[in-house]
């Protein structure tokens, strides 16, 4: 709650500095017709990362696409409009997962791969959106003074993939432990699910599908930046935009903390934006947009997964 209260300041207080009536107006050129289709793309983008989690869960029949797309969006609901980091996303969607009688060793074997796999189409989406950075800012000086945040960012990105990547039998390993002593009857499923990631990474097809679908729902988040500047009369080289949208996303996640990333996105855009001769005030127009897309995306997932929880409560209790 701290982090949020602080990081919702520190938003304010960017969009306010750099002059509040311009960012509004900016974004206010995105019409509503024009949010609606940006919402419309970004529903798609929940597509590619529904069948990213599928395919880590192999055994599960195609069929189930749109409840994993579901399992996503209650995920991202829950970790950008909640007082919750994205750990609390992580654990609301394995519960939607089970609650449709998916086994409960699949829903987190898949969830660990599915989150392994996202991590590594995010490190080579920032390679490459480093890449195009050098390329494009080479020489400018203002660039050179970030360059410590950017590769310190990308840095961190690397090593948490490979940390998580590497601990995951320890971390099994360590919670089989731990459950013994405090909870008996739980250290059947830990081994159950340590089974399951063993089962899921022998099948390197399955792997390999969720890692493209991964790469692709980065590749097309990006996309959807350019299409969101478009809309608002901003013409900016795709390119450009894919490289900015890379070091945003490289930022917000290692800032994967604090809820939403407040503060940290809107200040990652006043900075980075001028580099690419995108103006602050329409660099966080941008920022809002994409805020205004969170709520008008996530809270009516939230509401309908309330609902439902409700519904199987009142179920239970008869």
């Amino acid at each position: 709650m701290l982090a949020t209260i602080v990081g919702l300041a520190v938003a304010v207080w960017t969009v306010g500095a750099a002059d509040f009536a311009n960012v509004m107006h900016t974004a206010g050129r995105l019409g509503a017709g024009g949010f609606l289709a940006y919402c419309a793309w970004s529903l798609g983008i929940y597509g590619l990362l529904g069948a990213a989690w599928l395919a880590a869960a192999p055994g599960e029949p195609g069929a189930r696409l749109s409840l994993f797309t579901w399992a996503r969006l209650v995920r991202e609901g829950v970790a950008d409009l909640l007082p919750f980091s994205h750990l609390g996303g992580l654990i609301v969607s394995a519960r939607v997962l089970a609650s449709a009688g998916i086994p409960a060793r699949r829903v987190y074997g898949s969830l660990v791969v599915d989150m392994t796999t996202e991590m590594a189409g995010q490190v080579v989406f920032t390679l490459f959106g480093l890449a195009q950075m050098t390329s494009i800012l080479i020489g400018n000086h203002a660039a050179v003074a970030l360059r410590p945040a950017i590769l310190g960012g990308t840095g961190v990105m690397i090593a948490l993939m490979l940390a998580f990547f590497g601990a995951q039998q320890r971390a099994l390993d360590l919670a089989a432990v731990i459950a013994a002593r405090f909870l008996p009857n739980s250290t059947g499923m830990l081994a159950e699910i340590r089974g399951e990631l063993r089962a899921i990474y022998a099948r390197r097809d399955h792997v390999l599908l969720a890692f493209g679908f991964n790469l692709l729902a980065w590749i097309a988040s990006g996309i959807g930046g350019w299409i969101a500047l478009r809309l608002m009369g901003v013409s900016m080289s795709i390119w450009y935009v894919l490289s900015l949208e890379s070091l945003i996303f490289t930022l917000r996640s290692v800032a994967f903390m604090i809820p939403g990333a407040l503060g940290v996105q809107e200040v990652a855009y006043a900075l980075a934006g001028p580099l690419f001769g995108l103006p602050a005030e329409t660099a966080l127009a941008l920022s809002l947009a994409k805020r205004a897309r969170e709520i008008a995306l996530g809270a009516p997932t939230l509401l309908l997964w309330q609902m439902n929880e409700m519904r199987a409560i009142t179920a239970k209790s008869r």
